[in-house]
Order: C-alpha cells, then structure tokens, then sequence
C-alpha cells in the first residue's frame, strides 16, 4: 500500500497545495494521500495559526474531489508539538500490516532545511521524502541528490511538477484587505473565508480605498513582508498586517480633502517636510475614522517615514518594511535586506544613516525627528566602521 503524507498550516490551502496533491497521487501511484494540517509546526513556533476547525474545513472542501485525499486530523487532535519523525511511525506502525510505502512531501526549500528537523534519520527509516521542485533551474536535483545520500545514506523521491509559487501569507494578506483571492485558492474556500471572516482587518479596505492603485499594491507589498518577519520579532502577524496596510492611507490625500478636517501637523520637531506629512495624516485617519486604538499601530503609522527616537519593535519593522518592499531599488537595499533578515536594530540603524546620506546627497530637507532617531540607535554602535563615518 502506497501512502503518502502531505503535512503543513494550510493557513488557508491553496490552489497549489491542491494542485501537488492531485499530481503526487498520479506520479506516485498512491492508494492514499493524507493530507495533515498541524497544531503546531516546529519552524512557525510562536505563529498563531486560524482555528484549527476552519483549517480542517477549508482542507476537507478544497479536496472534496479528489476520492484518494483523506484530511486527517492526527496532528491536532494529538495537540502538542508536530514533529514529523512521531507522525510517521504513527502512520508507519498504523499501516505496516499492509506493506506500507511511506512518503512525506516537502518542497526544496524543506528538503535544503531537512538536516536541521528534529531526528532526520528516525523519519527515513519510516518514509521517503518525496521533492517537488519551486522554481527550481538548473542541476539542482544531481546537487541536491548526491549532498541527501552523502548526509543520509537515502535518496529522495523527486516529483517533476514544478509548482507556482503561491503564498499562503499573501493569501492572508488580501484577505485582511478585503480583496478577492481568485486562483489563489479554490472558489470555495475563498467563499468560506470571506463566509467566517478569517483574516479579516475592519478598515483595511476603506483605508486602501484613499490610495491611488499604485501605492495599495506598495501597502500590499509592505504588509507582505511585514507579515514574514513579525512571528520572529514576537509581532503577530495580524497586528503587522493591519499596520502595513493602514501606513500609507493618508498619502494620496488633497489638501482640501474633508478626512482633514480637525487635523494639524505636529510642531514639536519644526517644519515637517512635505514627503513626511503624511505619517501624521494617516495616524490622524486610523484614530479619528478607522477607530484604531492600539497605540504600537498608530506610533507605526505615525512614524513610519521619519523613525524617532527609542521606537517599539513594530515601529521598527513596518519602517523598514516600508523601505524594503521587493520593488524597491536602490545601491543599498540589498545590505539592508540582508540585515532585515539578521539582525532588526542593526539593519534600523545602517536605514536611518543611509537616508541621512541620501537626502544631503540631494539636498533634501532633513527633518529633526529623523536626524534624532539616528542619533538615538548610532550612540551605543560605531557603524560608522562599516558603513561610512559621516553622512555629510
């Protein structure tokens, strides 16, 4: 009996995970599939996952279809951490009586990381891993294949489907939004996440509604991004999401527009110029008509353009998330990507230098709350060392 595992969130399905098992079931020739959403999956520790009986439902109605597809619940209602090496002998131990085949699906990204899983050997002696390529080009199957036997003494299962890239954090992202998900992930799963809510951000989508497209599609970016790093700052994501699609909503605005009305710039730090205006708009906009009340969210709105001095780790990071969406293009952006990944504070520190360095590069008006935040983060760190000693 040939028994396949396809474990994950599923924080939604999506197409592509319909899709992959479709095609294992024929490649493999599959008696069964079982697909397993987890509790709780070792490498999204601190993530809050959606009810696990939304997960279960949206599983259960994107593979309806496919009668070798069964959604098991092991991993849930076994509660507790989900750690691969115990659900395959369970699976393992539960069919050897039938001459079980085992396989468990990973894609490359998990096949490169399956060194650092917890008992790799333990799971090869129940299972073959079963690769399905994301974009891969190249050789990389004879490089990956000789570096697997080399660690293991195995070789894996390679699947020739080549998947889209479709991300489940996207997914959540423009649901939050309120926008539509359509070949993202099956009709009726959009239909029961938009049925139960899940994912939705009240305002969200009013407050992408004063942006002109172009920037809705930076704000969807942004939240994107601040959506991958927040679970490793200790942000949830949902918080993340809310603030990066809220960031930008009083860019787009006319001087003469009624959402103004009450409002006025700050004094404290002098003249605000003109491209920073609008952090104190969109702050003034969540409070006033979005009824945003946390105060991390309206201080990363309120400063997502100029910093300041001392910020909250959310501030922080739809800051630089703000900078370092995927179209932004610039001689450092690529440093500060790599820091983003690394180390935060570090990577606030060499953003706030490099727009010092940029706006007197072009003679821009420096704006004392930005001049203040760099101060602030360079005192106790001599980046000076290795990213320029003055910014003049």
């Amino acid at each position: 009996m040939r028994i396949a595992i396809f474990g994950g969130s599923f924080d939604p399905i999506h197409t592509e995970h319909v899709r992959l098992a479709e095609f294992a079931i024929a490649e493999l020739n599959l008696d069964k599939l079982l697909l397993m959403p987890a509790y709780a999956p070792p490498h999204k520790k601190g993530k809050t996952l959606s009810p696990d009986e939304d997960r279960l439902a949206m599983c259960r109605l994107a593979t309806a279809h496919l009668d070798k597809v069964e959604v098991s619940d092991y991993e849930i209602a076994k509660k507790g951490v989900s750690y691969t090496y115990l659900t395959c002998k369970h699976f393992y131990e539960l069919y050897k009586d039938e001459d079980v085949e085992l396989f468990w699906l990973v894609g490359t990204d998990m096949l490169r990381d399956f060194p650092t899983w917890k008992n790799p050997q333990e799971i090869l002696s129940y299972a073959t891993l079963a690769v399905c390529g994301r974009n891969e080009n190249g050789a990389w199957i004879e490089k990956e294949q000789e570096r697997f036997v080399r660690l293991f003494e195995k070789k894996f299962v390679y699947l020739s489907y080549n998947g889209r890239d479709v991300s489940s954090t996207k997914i959540r992202v423009l649901a939050g939004a309120g926008m539509r998900l359509t070949q993202l992930v099956p009709p009726c799963v959009e239909e029961y996440i938009e049925d139960k809510g899940l994912y939705k951000i009240a305002f969200a989508d009013k407050a992408l509604s004063l942006q002109t497209p172009k920037r809705q599609a930076h704000s969807l970016r942004v939240a994107e991004l601040a959506a991958k790093r927040a679970t490793s700052l200790q942000i949830p994501e949902q918080t993340a999401i809310e603030a990066a699609l809220l960031h930008d909503c009083g860019k787009n605005l006319e001087d003469n527009s009624p959402y103004l009305e009450g409002f006025a710039l700050p004094t404290e730090w002098g003249q605000v110029p003109k491209e920073v205006a609008h952090q104190f708009i969109g702050a003034f906009l969540c409070e006033k008509y979005f009824k945003i009340t946390d105060e991390e969210i309206l201080n990363a709105v309120r400063y997502h353009t100029s910093g300041r001095p001392n910020m909250g780790t959310l501030e922080k990071l739809i800051f630089l998330a703000d900078m370092l969406e995927p179209e932004r293009h610039y001689d450092c952006v690529d440093t500060l990507r790599s820091l983003f990944w690394k180390d935060i504070d570090e990577c606030l520190r060499v953003a706030l230098l490099e727009t010092l360095k940029f706006l007197h590069k072009k003679g821009g008006e420096v704006y004392p709350l930005t001049q203040a935040a760099y101060e602030f983060y360079a005192k106790n760190k001599n980046i000076g060392e290795n990213y320029g000693r003055d910014y003049k």
